[in-house]
C-alpha cells in the first residue's frame, strides 16, 4: 500500500477528532451526599451501589497505628 507523503488539513483534522479529552463525571451519593467518581467506591463512606464495601473507620485507625 502506498504511503501518502502529504495530508490535507481535513485529513489531519479527521484523525485528531478522536484526541479530545472529556472531564471526569462526578456523581453524588443519594444517601450521604458524598461525591465520588462513577463506578468507584466512595472513599468518604466506603459504600458502592448501596452496599458497604470498605470499613473507613477501621482503615483510618490502622493508618494511625502505622504512623505512630
Amino acid at each position: 500500500m502506498v504511503i501518502h507523503m502529504r495530508h490535507t488539513r481535513a485529513h489531519t483534522g479527521n484523525r485528531r477528532s478522536h484526541h479530545a479529552l472529556r472531564a471526569n463525571t462526578i456523581v453524588t451519593d443519594k444517601e450521604t451526599g458524598a461525591q465520588h467518581l462513577r463506578h468507584r467506591v466512595s472513599l468518604e463512606t466506603g459504600t458502592y451501589r448501596g452496599k458497604q464495601i470498605i470499613d473507613v473507620a477501621k482503615k483510618a485507625l490502622k493508618k494511625v497505628k502505622k504512623t505512630s
